[in-house]
């Protein structure tokens, strides 16, 4: 038997898929455990992709009339009270403040305990989600249906107290964008929802090569409160599917327990209909999961902390200078160049190490295109590329100008090769099922992919599966709605929805 080759990620994905990832994530100086229970440091390099996520997604935002705005990170538990399925939703994840003050207490060996005191007269919760706090803003704001729409979003951090965490996925404390909105009108309303959840799917597709099923989640994934939750689900390298983001259409749920009304063009008073819609930092881990391998992460370029790594390789000091100037001029000129509308993102790595190691940490930090440029390269005016999209023992040989010329278009068949190979994978671990039979055998695979089958159950019903086969339906998708009647694989009754059931992050 061949002797298998050595990865720079130990264990490797079909070993050991959730120790894999946390390698990954290790390797690549991405985030960190924290000292607070549950929650993480995002480390620069991770903190970048972050930051590209935010800086891209909210140009879509701005360029659909919404404004960001600032809300407090305490919400009164009160407000909690008023919208009671919203609050039941979250209740067992809430972290709840309920002093002002800290007391020092000398203690017999010498050190100082702190002491909370000064109980408050009403507890606040950290906020899980702002639709209470951000609803009693727009009551305020809504007098009449002038005032309307109001297109609000909001860049900040939330809290839920999970109790198993995973760094990216799922943490006590993320980042997120949470957008909410009040109209005059259901269809708008319902346009709004709609128009967010297409975003996020082109977002993904586009920005991070990731594909994802547009649908509505079913009555029993809906989000607490809301009328319906439109999800983009995405199937990451082990078959499991991760909800990568989410537009809710509240009706008039939120209005009323806020009492967000208007004076109406009639002369009435009408409640508003309101939105929300949101992704978080588990956008980088989906995009972890989905595109890297057994040497370490992989980024698609438009959404890189850093596309083009220049490596000087300076063998001998009398050649060291000119080596470096030339790298310094070659990312001056790829900085003047753009991608997409942004200048290119190179970084120079002028460390004080070898080659190979250099190297290596750009493959396991995802770096789309390394280059580098040694003394045979400077005197022949060619560079070494090196595409993280390949084997990493690949190069190529490429003359200056010719690089420089196709360099955009090279960054783009890296990103198209990424969304190609997440496309493929993902359609062929999809399965069309019409029995129960098969649905039930499906499940006892090592590792099954999602099933799609014709579904009419009852709430009662699907969750009934969701337990005996640690399952849920992932999404009714949007495209499967409205085709051949078939009967469902439990009820037998005649359906035209499809039901997309996987396990999940």
């Amino acid at each position: 038997m061949a002797k298998q080759a050595k990865t720079a990620i130990q264990p490797t994905r079909s070993e050991d898929f959730p120790e894999w990832y946390q390698q990954v994530i290790k390797a690549a100086d991405l985030a960190e455990n924290s000292e607070t229970r549950g929650c993480m440091v995002i480390k620069p390099w991770g903190y970048a992709i972050w930051e590209n996520i935010q800086q891209q997604l909210d140009k879509y935002f701005k360029a659909t009339g919404h404004q960001n705005a600032y809300f407090p990170l305490l919400i009164p538990l009160s407000y909690f009270e008023k919208e009671a399925e919203c609050a039941e939703g979250f209740a067992t994840e809430c972290a709840v403040v309920t002093h002002h003050r800290l007391e020092a207490t000398k203690q017999e060996d010498g050190s100082t305990k702190m002491e909370p005191a000064g109980k408050l007269n009403e507890p606040y919760v950290i906020r899980p989600t702002s639709e209470t706090i951000i609803g009693a803003a727009f009551s305020r704001w809504t007098e009449s249906y002038r005032d309307l729409p109001l297109l609000i979003n909001q860049w900040a951090n939330v809290m839920r107290w999970e109790m198993r965490t995973r760094m990216f996925l799922r943490t006590a404390e993320f980042l997120w964008q949470e957008g909410h909105t009040a109209h005059e009108t259901k269809e708008e309303a319902l346009e709004e929802t709609r128009q967010m959840h297409s975003i996020y799917e082109k977002f993904l597709r586009e920005h991070l090569a990731i594909p994802t099923i547009p649908g509505e989640k079913s009555e029993a994934e809906r989000f607490p409160g809301a009328d319906m939750t439109l999800t983009v689900e995405a199937m990451v390298q082990d078959k499991k599917a991760i909800q990568a983001g989410t537009s809710h259409f509240l009706g008039q749920n939120f209005s009323k327990a806020q009492d967000i009304s208007f004076t109406a063009r009639d002369g009435s008073v009408q409640h508003a209909w309101t939105t929300s819609w949101g992704v978080s930092t588990r956008m980088i881990g989906t995009l972890i999961m989905a595109h890297s391998d057994d040497d370490g992460l992989v980024l698609p370029p438009r959404i890189a902390s850093q596309q083009i790594i220049i490596i000087p390789v300076t063998p001998k000091e009398d050649t060291r200078d000119a080596i470096i100037d030339a790298c310094e001029a070659l990312a001056k000129t790829l900085r003047a160049k753009s991608f997409h509308g942004e200048p290119l993102r190179v970084l120079v790595d002028k460390r004080d190490l070898r080659g190979g190691e250099k190297k290596w940490e750009w493959v396991k930090k995802g770096a789309p295109l390394r280059i580098e440029i040694g003394p045979r390269d400077l005197e022949s005016r060619k560079v070494c590329l090196q595409r993280r999209d390949q084997a990493s023992n690949e190069k190529s040989f490429l003359e200056k100008e010719t690089f420089l010329r196709n360099v955009e278009e090279t960054l783009q068949e890296v990103q198209d090769t990424l969304l190609d190979r997440a496309t493929e994978f993902r359609d062929s671990n999809i399965t069309e099922c019409s029995d129960i039979a098969t649905f039930e055998k499906y499940w006892s695979e090592e590792q099954p992919g999602w099933l799609i089958t014709p579904w009419a159950g009852s709430t009662e019903e699907e969750e009934t599966l969701s337990k005996k086969h640690k399952i849920t339906i992932r999404c009714l998708p949007l495209d499967k709605q409205a085709g051949d009647e078939a009967p469902c694989i439990l009820t037998g009754k005649p359906t035209m929805a499809r039901a997309i059931w996987g396990r999940s992050y």
